[in-house]
């Protein structure tokens, strides 16, 4: 499933550029991220084939899609490329099942392993085949919608902000369907999304864009970490994801405690066995810190860690750091007053108390 992408491509329209030289190796979800306008759905759809005014390159698996030096273009539907929507686009004049066979039928020559029995698995659909497209429900219609790409055989698949149009809760019920894709069908994803929860839950790497440019990738916890990035992963929502290991289950108390960088965290319990990996999200708004360790408190997680960065925003009461628990980072955002009454130093010794957890996946 580890293919080459390459691209160095440019294309300007009257309000807005983008220009981005990319070159990274495809495996499992790779995030597409950033604010609204940065560039993120035309990067997909120069990848795709659909932006015939892009300049520059793209080679995909030591395949040349695009190079306008030599006036070479491979059109979109050559390219192996399979794409989801924000929009669901079934065809309402067929049933479920009748807008899955449509593309089984037009790819059979492919002769991949993609199957329509297992794909129908994967997703869940045998319930509403009989059903038209019309009487599903947001998150079944995108289901669907998968489902009908992933039947198109591709060999690279686009998701262009899939769940923007879902509430929460059909949000949440859909995201596990789409972590295990990479895995049963060994097709490489990449995700586009300006939503920092589905990029803590679903993605392995994560490739930052803001204004049309490239501004950091890398694995989805270095991003995530680092303080700099601020105007393209926001303030409200940043955080870091961590990657722990289940040590115990409290039965009486119903915890449980995880291992990470060498230090207990403990949280409302999790159905997983010991010994399993999980991944964890913290909001650097659930992080305090303190210079002593504190005693007599309801919060049940305090980690060790050096200051490994400050960074105070002028013209606010806020400062961002960033906590070095032993070889794994920690967000917290505090006040630029509280800095000053604790005499906050990069590195220097301090406590992150940390309030809040989301566990956001297993089996790493």
């Amino acid at each position: 499933m580890n293919q080459d992408l390459k691209i160095d491509a440019r294309i300007a329209f009257d309000d807005f550029s983008l220009d981005v030289s990319h070159h990274s190796r495809l495996d499992g979800i790779t995030g597409l991220f950033g604010p609204s306008g940065c560039g993120k759905s035309t990067m997909l759809r120069i990848i795709a084939g659909l932006e015939r005014k892009a300049h520059g390159q793209v080679t995909f698996d030591g395949e040349t899609w695009l190079d306008t030096t030599r006036n070479h273009f491979v059109e979109p539907h050559l390219r192996g490329v399979g794409y989801v929507f924000q929009e669901a686009r079934l065809f309402p004049h067929l049933t479920v099942l009748g807008n899955l066979r449509f593309s089984e039928k037009r790819s059979r020559h492919l002769g991949t392993a993609i199957k329509l029995d297992d794909v129908i698995d994967a997703l869940d659909l045998s319930e509403l085949l009989s059903r038209t497209t019309t009487s599903l429900s947001g998150g079944e219609r995108q289901r669907v919608a998968i489902a009908r790409t992933l039947l198109t055989r591709p060999r690279l698949l686009l998701m262009d902000e899939p769940l923007s149009a879902l509430d929460f809760r059909r949000k949440a019920a859909i995201i596990p369907y789409i972590e295990r894709l990479p895995d049963l069908f060994e097709i490489p994803i990449i995700y586009v999304t300006h939503a920092i929860d589905e990029v803590a839950r679903l993605v392995d790497r994560l490739l930052v864009l803001e204004d049309g440019r490239k501004m950091a990738e890398g694995p989805v916890h270095d991003v995530l970490e680092r303080l700099d990035l601020q105007s393209s992963t926001g303030r409200f929502e940043a955080g870091v994801v961590l990657e722990a290991i289940v040590s115990a289950h409290d039965e009486t108390f119903n915890l449980t405690h995880l291992t990470c960088c060498g230090q207990t965290i403990t949280m409302p319990e999790l159905d997983i066995p010991v010994g399993l990996p999980v991944r964890l999200r913290i909001r650097a708004r659930d992080v305090a810190l303190a210079t002593s360790r504190p005693a007599g408190l309801s919060i049940r997680n305090v980690l060790e860690g050096i200051i490994a960065e400050i960074v105070e925003e002028p013209n606010t009461a806020f400062a961002e750091t960033r906590v070095d628990i032993g070889g794994a980072g920690l967000r917290a955002r505090i006040t630029r007053a509280s800095v000053a009454d604790l005499g906050l130093k990069e590195g220097g010794p301090v406590f992150a108390l940390v309030k809040s957890i989301s566990f956001d996946r297993r089996g790493l």
